[in-house]
């Protein structure tokens, strides 16, 4: 299994970016896609998820109302929208994947991991 996330970048606050992660190697079914961030000195915090099948979600209270997570199964991708960003949001983004049909804000709960996109997000 291999995820290849993409979509970071710079932009001003209270602007937008769409996050990417392109799955390989098997079919997602019955499985969690998580998205993490990490800032400087700071843990890997859950960030928002789904369950890849059945659509149900979960968000961080942190991006509630302002990041949509979504899966394109035709193209075994999973988005992650982020409308109205603020500084706060600056990190590295991580996807992930659960072996579970159950949403787990842990990190070591994942299995798979894509590599990071930054985020930065300008005042």
């Amino acid at each position: 299994v291999q995820l290849q996330a993409s979509g970071g970048g710079l932009v001003q606050a209270g602007g937008s970016l769409r996050l990417s992660c392109a799955g390989s190697g098997r079919t997602f079914n019955n499985h969690v896609m998580g998205w993490f961030r990490q800032a400087p000195g700071k843990e890997r915090e859950f960030v928002a998820g789904i369950i890849w099948n059945f659509g149900s979600t979960y968000y961080a209270n942190s991006v509630k109302g302002r990041f949509t997570i979504s899966i394109d199964n035709a193209k075994n991708t999973g988005n992650l929208q982020m409308n109205n960003l603020k500084p706060e949001d600056t990190a590295v983004y991580h996807c992930a994947i659960r072996a579970s049909r159950v949403i787990n804000t842990a990190p070591s709960e994942y299995d798979y991991w894509g590599q990071g996109t930054q985020v930065t997000v300008s005042s």
